[in-house]
């Protein structure tokens, strides 16, 4: 299995876990909070890597 796929299933299992442990908009905070605050540590020259990866720019 790759390692992608490892994190993958450990954050289901965290995310299922939580669900159970904590009410659900404690839940859609993490959840959504914790990616938004990451991007938004990232430099301007990672920024436009990342949306230039995601997009998967043909030709470049």
């Amino acid at each position: 299995m790759s390692t992608q796929g490892k994190v993958a299933i450990g954050g289901v299992a965290i995310g299922l876990l939580l669900l159970i442990w904590l009410p659900f908009w404690a839940v859609l905070l993490i959840v959504f909070g914790v990616p938004a605050i990451a991007y938004l540590t990232l430099d301007p020259s990672q920024r436009s890597r990342l949306k230039r990866v995601s997009r998967k720019q043909i030709g470049r």
